[in-house]
């Protein structure tokens, strides 16, 4: 693994988007999948800023529609790498619709992407190491384990019986 280590917070991104006309549905809210493009735009950029390189998606899990998010509000996307693996990264995004005459934020959404760093050959390559220094980043950065593993199962890349950290959530010692 490369020696150089960086902080989530060299990874952070704040993005923001006025969601206009052209972006939404008959009900006037912001299409899923328009809203799935803008995180995966920011969690890139954090990726890219981990890693100095490249980047492409390799994974997102589990976006969740919690909140309808209405036209003329404004979305912010918050990224930051959660952890790095040999040349791939977890990029953990969190979306606020703000209705600012109303002065009202709702939490919409998160998600887990993964990106991979990549040459100019679009050959994978080695990222910086991450350490993390907030209570926060410290459990993002455990439990990223688990999540990779479940990743690579459902993917079929790895066995069940492979995925220790897995394990030790559903076999007693």
């Amino acid at each position: 693994m490369s020696k150089i280590v960086k902080t989530p917070l060299e990874s952070l991104v704040n993005m923001m988007e006025m969601v206009m006309p052209n972006d939404t549905n008959p009900l006037n809210n912001l299409m899923g999948g328009r809203l799935m493009h803008h995180m995966d735009i920011a969690a890139a950029i954090s990726a890219q800023r981990h890693s100095n390189s490249v980047v492409v998606t390799a994974s997102v899990d589990n976006v969740s529609f919690d909140h309808a998010i209405p036209m003329g509000n404004i979305v912010s996307f918050e990224s930051k790498v959660t952890r790095a693996f040999k040349t791939s990264m977890e990029v953990y995004i969190k979306v606020v619709s703000e209705n600012i005459p109303k002065g009202h934020k709702t939490f919409t959404n998160h998600a887990f992407f993964t990106f991979v760093a990549v040459n100019s050959e679009g050959r994978p390559v080695e990222v910086p190491a991450i350490k993390p220094e907030t209570e926060e980043e410290k459990k993002f950065y455990e439990d990223a384990l688990q999540r990779r593993q479940l990743r690579l199962i459902m993917a079929g890349r790895l066995k069940p019986t492979e995925a220790p950290e897995l394990k030790a959530l559903f076999v007693k010692p």
